[in-house]
């Protein structure tokens, strides 16, 4: 794993959003559809911002979130309102997205949606964010199905359920995740660089994004 470092986030995020359309271009020379994966949360918000406005075909980018709360876009703790309001806007609002979400109780409704996940696969360009508990996506330690979601015969969605989390969530697997062309991790602070260093050392049962990193480029600022 490679660890690029900036002086600042707003650097971070321009690089960054460069890096990721680059990629996407890159791809679209020779296939007729690529696909973007990306996380929800606050941090790739800037990334965002610099990213929706880049000169890409987005009419043939597939988007899609590593993992969503099950609750609807109403809500806001929803990463899709996000992506939505800060990726899939301006020259970007062209791009499919592909839903992780539906009404329903999420046991029924994730075959559904996981069959959406087969179009991604392999995902051409992956960003992924990282906890201080070295979770990624919504792969958590001590979640209900971090063997499932660890597992190389995992589906395409698994649902999780973690101590401390208020609602059901789905994320991608490892498998679906680590098979990515391009891979990326973004991580802010000292504290979250000294936790992805200590997870090369460690088991994936104890630090998830350990069974996504190799050959990811990490980049960080403090």
């Amino acid at each position: 794993m490679n660890i690029i470092e900036y002086a600042d986030r707003d650097m971070l995020a321009l690089d960054l959003g460069g890096r990721l359309a680059s990629e996407l271009n890159e791809a679209l020379h020779h296939e007729d559809r690529v696909s973007l994966v990306v996380p929800g949360g606050t941090s790739p918000g800037p990334v965002f911002d610099d990213l929706c406005g880049a000169e890409v075909a987005w009419d043939r980018v597939d988007v899609a979130l590593t993992d969503e709360r099950w609750v609807p876009e109403t809500s806001d703790r929803s990463n899709t309102r996000m992506i939505k309001d800060r990726l899939l806007t301006g020259p970007a609002a062209a791009a499919r997205l592909v839903p992780l979400y539906a009404d329903g109780d999420i046991e029924v409704e994730l075959p559904k949606l996981g069959e959406g996940i087969d179009v991604l696969c392999p995902i051409t360009v992956l960003l992924l964010g990282m906890g201080t508990d070295m979770h990624t996506a919504s792969i958590f330690p001590e979640a209900d199905n971090l063997n499932l979601a660890l597992s190389p015969d995992a589906p395409n969605l698994v649902p999780m359920r973690a101590p401390g989390a208020p609602e059901p969530r789905v994320t991608l697997p490892a498998h679906v995740l680590e098979g990515a062309i391009n891979k990326h991790i973004l991580i802010f602070g000292d504290e979250k660089r000294a936790a992805l260093e200590r997870a090369e050392i460690l088991d994936a049962f104890d630090a998830p994004i350990r069974a996504v990193m190799m050959g990811a480029t990490a980049h960080w600022a403090p």
